[in-house]
Protein backbone atom coordinates (compact mmCIF):
# COMPACT_ATOMS: atom_id res chain seq x y z
CA UNK A 1 0.00 0.00 0.00
CA UNK A 2 2.78 2.42 0.95
CA UNK A 3 4.66 1.63 -2.28
CA UNK A 4 1.56 2.27 -4.39
CA UNK A 5 0.98 5.54 -2.54
CA UNK A 6 4.55 6.73 -3.15
CA UNK A 7 4.57 5.64 -6.81
CA UNK A 8 1.18 7.28 -7.42
CA UNK A 9 2.28 10.56 -5.88
CA UNK A 10 5.55 10.61 -7.85
CA UNK A 11 3.71 9.68 -11.04
CA UNK A 12 1.18 12.44 -10.48
CA UNK A 13 3.86 15.10 -9.94
CA UNK A 14 5.75 14.00 -13.04
CA UNK A 15 2.57 13.95 -15.16
CA UNK A 16 1.36 17.32 -13.94
CA UNK A 17 4.79 18.85 -14.59
CA UNK A 18 4.75 17.52 -18.16
CA UNK A 19 1.27 19.02 -18.62
CA UNK A 20 2.15 22.49 -17.31
CA UNK A 21 5.59 22.67 -18.92
CA UNK A 22 3.98 21.85 -22.27
CA UNK A 23 1.61 24.80 -21.90
CA UNK A 24 4.57 27.07 -21.16
CA UNK A 25 6.77 25.70 -23.94
CA UNK A 26 4.11 25.99 -26.66
CA UNK A 27 3.13 29.49 -25.52
CA UNK A 28 6.78 30.51 -25.73
CA UNK A 29 7.18 28.98 -29.18
CA UNK A 30 4.07 30.84 -30.34
CA UNK A 31 5.46 34.18 -29.16
CA UNK A 32 4.40 34.64 -25.54
CA UNK A 33 7.33 34.58 -23.06
CA UNK A 34 5.16 35.18 -19.96
CA UNK A 35 5.31 31.64 -18.57
CA UNK A 36 9.02 31.28 -19.36
CA UNK A 37 9.75 34.50 -17.48
CA UNK A 38 7.75 33.17 -14.53
CA UNK A 39 9.83 29.97 -14.50
CA UNK A 40 7.07 27.63 -15.61
CA UNK A 41 8.85 26.18 -18.65
CA UNK A 42 10.38 23.42 -16.55
CA UNK A 43 9.70 19.83 -15.50
CA UNK A 44 10.57 20.69 -11.90
CA UNK A 45 7.34 20.00 -9.93
CA UNK A 46 8.21 22.70 -7.39
CA UNK A 47 7.55 25.35 -10.05
CA UNK A 48 3.96 24.16 -10.51
CA UNK A 49 2.79 23.33 -6.99
CA UNK A 50 -0.57 24.49 -5.69
CA UNK A 51 -0.86 23.43 -2.04
CA UNK A 52 -4.48 22.29 -2.31
CA UNK A 53 -4.57 20.89 -5.86
CA UNK A 54 -1.06 19.45 -6.02
CA UNK A 55 -0.61 18.22 -2.46
CA UNK A 56 -3.76 17.81 -0.38
CA UNK A 57 -6.25 16.64 -3.03
CA UNK A 58 -4.07 13.91 -4.65
CA UNK A 59 -2.96 12.57 -1.26
CA UNK A 60 -6.60 12.36 -0.12
CA UNK A 61 -7.65 10.64 -3.35
CA UNK A 62 -4.84 8.09 -3.21
CA UNK A 63 -5.73 7.18 0.38
CA UNK A 64 -9.35 6.84 -0.78
CA UNK A 65 -8.32 4.31 -3.42
CA UNK A 66 -8.87 6.74 -6.31
CA UNK A 67 -6.17 7.49 -8.92
CA UNK A 68 -4.02 10.52 -8.07
CA UNK A 69 -5.68 13.61 -9.42
CA UNK A 70 -5.59 17.37 -8.93
CA UNK A 71 -4.33 20.58 -10.44
CA UNK A 72 -1.33 22.91 -10.50
CA UNK A 73 -0.94 26.66 -10.48
CA UNK A 74 -2.31 27.94 -13.80
CA UNK A 75 0.28 28.82 -16.43
CA UNK A 76 -0.16 32.50 -17.19
CA UNK A 77 -0.52 33.38 -20.87
CA UNK A 78 -0.87 36.79 -22.51
CA UNK A 79 -2.72 36.19 -25.82
CA UNK A 80 -1.75 39.69 -26.99
CA UNK A 81 1.71 38.29 -27.71
CA UNK A 82 0.34 35.69 -30.11
CA UNK A 83 0.15 36.23 -33.86
CA UNK A 84 -3.37 34.78 -33.85
CA UNK A 85 -4.65 35.16 -30.25
CA UNK A 86 -7.68 32.84 -30.47
CA UNK A 87 -5.95 30.08 -32.44
CA UNK A 88 -2.66 30.19 -30.54
CA UNK A 89 -4.35 30.36 -27.15
CA UNK A 90 -6.28 27.21 -28.08
CA UNK A 91 -3.10 25.46 -29.27
CA UNK A 92 -1.35 26.42 -26.03
CA UNK A 93 -4.23 25.08 -23.95
CA UNK A 94 -4.58 21.82 -25.84
CA UNK A 95 -0.82 21.17 -25.61
CA UNK A 96 -1.21 20.10 -21.97
CA UNK A 97 -3.70 17.25 -22.48
CA UNK A 98 -1.96 16.14 -25.69
CA UNK A 99 1.39 15.94 -23.89
CA UNK A 100 -0.22 13.67 -21.28
CA UNK A 101 -1.60 11.37 -24.00
CA UNK A 102 1.80 11.17 -25.70
CA UNK A 103 3.46 10.48 -22.34
CA UNK A 104 0.92 7.75 -21.61
CA UNK A 105 1.61 6.09 -24.98
CA UNK A 106 5.38 6.18 -24.41
CA UNK A 107 4.94 4.60 -20.96
CA UNK A 108 2.65 1.95 -22.47
CA UNK A 109 5.25 1.07 -25.11
CA UNK A 110 7.93 0.60 -22.44
CA UNK A 111 5.49 -1.57 -20.45
CA UNK A 112 5.65 -4.16 -23.21
CA UNK A 113 9.30 -4.86 -22.42
CA UNK A 114 9.17 -5.01 -18.61
CA UNK A 115 8.19 -8.01 -16.42
CA UNK A 116 4.74 -7.41 -14.96
CA UNK A 117 5.97 -8.39 -11.49
CA UNK A 118 8.44 -5.52 -11.15
CA UNK A 119 7.98 -2.18 -9.37
CA UNK A 120 8.93 -0.47 -12.65
CA UNK A 121 5.97 -2.11 -14.37
CA UNK A 122 3.60 -0.93 -11.65
CA UNK A 123 4.99 2.61 -11.83
CA UNK A 124 4.63 2.78 -15.62
CA UNK A 125 1.08 1.42 -15.37
CA UNK A 126 0.29 4.16 -12.86
CA UNK A 127 1.81 6.74 -15.23
CA UNK A 128 -0.41 5.53 -18.06
CA UNK A 129 -3.58 5.80 -15.95
CA UNK A 130 -2.76 9.19 -14.43
CA UNK A 131 -1.79 10.78 -17.75
CA UNK A 132 -4.89 9.55 -19.55
CA UNK A 133 -7.09 10.70 -16.67
CA UNK A 134 -5.48 14.17 -16.71
CA UNK A 135 -5.90 14.42 -20.47
CA UNK A 136 -9.57 13.38 -20.48
CA UNK A 137 -10.51 15.68 -17.60
CA UNK A 138 -8.74 18.72 -19.05
CA UNK A 139 -10.28 18.23 -22.49
CA UNK A 140 -13.78 18.80 -21.07
CA UNK A 141 -15.00 22.13 -22.55
CA UNK A 142 -15.82 23.85 -19.26
CA UNK A 143 -13.75 26.81 -18.03
CA UNK A 144 -11.18 26.86 -16.58
CA UNK A 145 -10.32 23.48 -18.14
CA UNK A 146 -8.16 23.43 -21.28
CA UNK A 147 -10.92 22.18 -23.56
CA UNK A 148 -12.96 25.31 -22.90
CA UNK A 149 -10.72 27.36 -25.23
CA UNK A 150 -12.57 25.81 -28.18
CA UNK A 151 -15.54 28.06 -27.38
CA UNK A 152 -13.59 31.13 -28.47
CA UNK A 153 -13.83 29.88 -32.06
CA UNK A 154 -17.62 29.82 -31.78
CA UNK A 155 -18.62 32.64 -29.43
CA UNK A 156 -18.07 36.37 -29.61
CA UNK A 157 -15.33 37.80 -27.39
CA UNK A 158 -17.93 39.15 -24.97
CA UNK A 159 -19.78 35.84 -24.70
CA UNK A 160 -16.54 33.87 -24.39
CA UNK A 161 -15.13 36.04 -21.60
CA UNK A 162 -18.47 35.86 -19.79
CA UNK A 163 -18.30 32.07 -20.01
CA UNK A 164 -14.72 32.18 -18.72
CA UNK A 165 -15.87 34.14 -15.67
CA UNK A 166 -18.83 31.84 -15.07
CA UNK A 167 -16.94 28.63 -15.81
CA UNK A 168 -15.69 27.83 -12.30
CA UNK A 169 -19.23 28.21 -10.93
CA UNK A 170 -20.61 25.98 -13.68
CA UNK A 171 -17.97 23.38 -12.85
CA UNK A 172 -18.85 23.56 -9.15
CA UNK A 173 -22.54 23.01 -9.96
CA UNK A 174 -21.64 19.99 -12.11
CA UNK A 175 -19.42 18.58 -9.36
CA UNK A 176 -22.20 19.08 -6.79
CA UNK A 177 -24.73 17.42 -9.10
CA UNK A 178 -22.25 14.59 -9.64
CA UNK A 179 -21.87 14.13 -5.89
CA UNK A 180 -25.64 14.01 -5.47
CA UNK A 181 -25.95 11.38 -8.22
CA UNK A 182 -23.26 8.97 -7.09
CA UNK A 183 -20.25 10.71 -8.69
CA UNK A 184 -21.74 10.39 -12.18
CA UNK A 185 -19.44 13.07 -13.59
CA UNK A 186 -16.25 11.38 -12.44
CA UNK A 187 -17.62 7.95 -13.31
CA UNK A 188 -18.02 9.19 -16.88
CA UNK A 189 -14.45 10.57 -16.91
CA UNK A 190 -13.04 7.34 -15.51
CA UNK A 191 -15.02 5.28 -18.03
CA UNK A 192 -13.60 7.28 -20.94
CA UNK A 193 -10.12 7.17 -19.42
CA UNK A 194 -10.28 3.38 -18.91
CA UNK A 195 -11.49 2.96 -22.49
CA UNK A 196 -8.47 4.90 -23.76
CA UNK A 197 -6.09 3.06 -21.43
CA UNK A 198 -7.29 -0.27 -22.80
CA UNK A 199 -6.64 0.97 -26.32
CA UNK A 200 -3.18 2.32 -25.47
CA UNK A 201 -2.05 -0.68 -23.45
Amino acid sequence: MLLVFILSLIGFYISLSVHEASHAFIAFRLGDPTSKIEGRMTLNPLAHIDIIGTVLVPIFLIFSGIPAFGWAKPVMVDPRNFRSPVRDNFITAIAGPLSNLVFAMLAAIILKFIPDTSASFEFLAILVNINVLLAVFNLIPIPPLDGSKVWHFILSDEAYFTLERMGPYILLVILFFSYMTGNSFFNFIWAVANFLVNIIV
